[in-house]
């Protein structure tokens, strides 16, 4: 942990120097006044932090060299559609568009069309560069309009334009990498459910002299959509599917992107991920991939698209904006009100339990709820005046475990036992910050597609313990995040917003009881690791959502009810879970998990580079 740590707090003052000019420092100061002064400060420890893999050099090392290029080039697709590129263009810098078309030029499939819609129509030495391209190649097709009608229908004005199968979305003044368009063909030549697909993407300055700020997104995540535009660029759909979604819609403007995104994938089968770095976000003053305080009004935009895809798709739901600029919350309102059975195991240890129930009785804003408190083989009379206690008390039940510890096998008895409809596994070590949070984990578990809900749980000094898990993390599964300053919000973002992942601790995490009996339960096998993992690969496989809520938080006591794994026995034991994960997940151990990225690390927590070869640290 202390290799984790190393770096948290210590800024680059460098790179801010190298960063600073006019423009910069007003931008500075927009952000001071939005956020005041401590919320600015923690975020510009984040944003300039040293990097353990400098994205400069490593991307040097990722792009493809020419061999690889000229291979692809070679490739004969046994399918090769139309990629119709839809670009709105409005007073282009004459350097910025070539720059564009070139990289359509360069790219190693060649079935494209560009499609241009010129909104400019006024400026000349635009309208020469174009008709000078399309003279060049008959791949490139201009409609000249007869005035600027605004970035949604110069859009739609492009994409009227198309005739390919796919359509895909370019900025006039970005760039897509010379193998975007290939690595698109061949993902969706290999399903042809896919119906919209999107890549990752870094940034790039004006003049192209450096890459930096890399997106590595997960697959698709229906809920960090609605937490954030993450799929953004480079986004591509079927062209049937873009004419059912409509084309964009000029109410949107600003998140006119977003909410076509979102309806896009509404009327699609399936959504694909390339998890390659193909499209370059070129940014400059005007632009919000550098300054997102020039275009507040954006960001209003985008929460009313988030409110529209929740009315199209019969999802209630309030929006609101987070203090971090085009993040919203999600908020989720209890429907009905069904009973909640929290299950927690416990032995021996009184002042953790004592402290755990007070913190129950105390945050919680939710009454149709019943504790079971599993016992598991106390031996101090303590613990026992302790439950004679709490006999008496409504809403609680005692039950008695009395073979070996097994966290999975108490689970599962405590599970059996419960009345409820929803099961909140808890550990006696945990204590609960956030009031309301029963209400807030019960509006996202009861959504028809989501089978668990987990939170952020924090370590007693305000770091953050866990903010969900990534699978192969550290070998089989680990927690994100840990260690890191709870104030942080971690890589876009990523600690502090709603989003689906692969698994969850079920130290604290609610699931729908007809989801955790259809998944079997725990895996009694897997008496104290990787269960609750286990558990949500299980769910997940089930086609149900594991989502994670850092809008629920708790204070945990990692491990205080079992004790240390320092016996010849518990190491073997250990060896025999990591065992059994690996021959039953290999699968999603060897391609990756898929709410992860594979250019990330797996040996580190805060969502950095995985080292290329020869980098420093050993890939797999």
């Amino acid at each position: 942990m202390s290799e984790n740590r190393s770096l948290i707090g210590k800024i680059e003052w460098g790179r801010i120097v190298k960063k600073l000019s006019p423009y910069t420092i007003k931008k500075g100061l927009l952000y001071l006044k939005h956020y005041g002064p401590k919320e600015f400060w923690i975020r510009l420890h984040e944003r300039f932090e040293p990097e353990e893999v400098p994205y400069g050099p490593w991307y040097e090392a990722y792009a493809p060299d020419e061999k690889t290029l000229q291979k692809q080039r070679a490739h004969a697709f046994s399918c090769a559609p139309l990629i119709s590129i839809a670009v709105p263009a409005y007073k282009t810098p004459p350097v910025f568009l070539r720059e564009m078309i070139d990289s359509l030029f360069a790219q190693t499939y060649e079935n494209w069309e560009l499609c241009i819609a010129n909104g400019s129509p006024e400026d000349e030495e635009m309208g020469r560069i174009l008709k000078e391209y399309e003279a060049k190649d008959s791949r490139i097709r201009v409609l000249n309009l007869k005035e600027n009608l605004g970035i949604a229908e110069n859009t739609n004005a492009a994409l009227s334009m198309a005739k390919g199968e796919f359509v895909g979305l370019l900025d006039h003044d970005d760039l897509l990498a010379p193998n975007a368009l290939y690595e698109i063909v061949r993902a969706i030549s290999g399903d042809e459910m896919i119906d919209a697909i999107y890549t990752d993407e870094d940034k790039v300055t004006m003049n192209l002299d450096e890459h930096f700020q890399p997106h590595l997104k997960p697959d698709f995540n229906l809920d960090l959509l609605r937490s954030n535009n993450y799929i953004c660029h480079f986004f591509a759909a079927r062209r049937s599917v873009v004419e059912k979604a409509g084309g964009f819609r000029k109410e949107f403007e600003g998140a006119q992107d977003h909410d076509f995104i979102f309806r896009c994938v509404e009327n699609s089968r399936r959504v694909g991920h390339v998890p390659e770095i193909l499209y370059h976000w070129r940014t400059h003053k005007d632009s919000t991939a550098d300054n997102p305080a020039s275009k507040m009004y954006a960001y209003d935009a985008g929460k009313r698209a988030v409110e529209a895809h929740l009315a199209r798709t019969g999802t209630k739901g309030s929006v609101s904006h987070t203090p971090d600029f085009g993040f919203f919350r999600v908020q989720y309102p209890v429907q009905e009100k069904p009973k909640v059975s929290i299950i927690i195991p416990n032995k021996d240890e009184k002042e953790a339990l004592v402290a755990c129930l007070k913190s129950i009785r105390e945050k919680t804003e939710y009454d149709n709820y019943e504790i079971l408190i599993i016992e598991n083989n106390s031996t101090t009379e303590e613990i026992f005046r302790y439950y004679k206690e709490l006999a008496g008390e409504p809403g609680i039940r005692l039950l008695r475990w009395k073979k070996e510890f097994n966290y999975s096998a108490i689970n599962n008895y405590g599970a059996r036992e419960a009345k409820g409809d929803y099961l909140l596994f808890l550990n006696n070590d945990v204590t609960v910050i956030t009031k309301g949070w029963m209400k807030e984990m019960l509006g996202v578990c009861q959504r028809r597609e989501v089978g668990a809900v987990g939170v952020k749980l924090l370590y007693p000094d305000n770091t953050i313990q866990h903010a969900g898990c990534v699978v192969g993390m550290g070998g089989v599964a680990g927690h994100m995040f840990t260690d890191m300053p709870a104030n942080r919000s971690g890589y876009l973002h990523k600690a502090s917003i709603l989003q689906d992942m692969s698994a969850v601790t079920a130290a604290c995490m609610m699931m729908k009881k007809s989801v955790f009996e259809e998944a079997g339960g725990f895996t009694e096998q897997l008496a104290v690791a990787f269960n609750d993992v286990d558990l949500c690969l299980k769910v997940n496989q089930g086609g149900h959502l594991i989502v994670y809520d850092p809008y629920v938080q708790l204070y945990h006591m990692e491990s205080k009810s079992r004790g240390k794994e320092d016996s010849r026995e518990k190491v073997v034991r250990f060896q025999n879970e990591i065992e059994y994960m690996r021959s039953h997940w290999g699968e999603i151990l060897k391609k990756g998990d898929p709410y992860y990225n594979k250019n990330l690390s797996l040996t580190k927590w805060n969502y950095s580079l995985r080292p290329l070869p020869g980098m420093g640290e050993k890939t797999r």
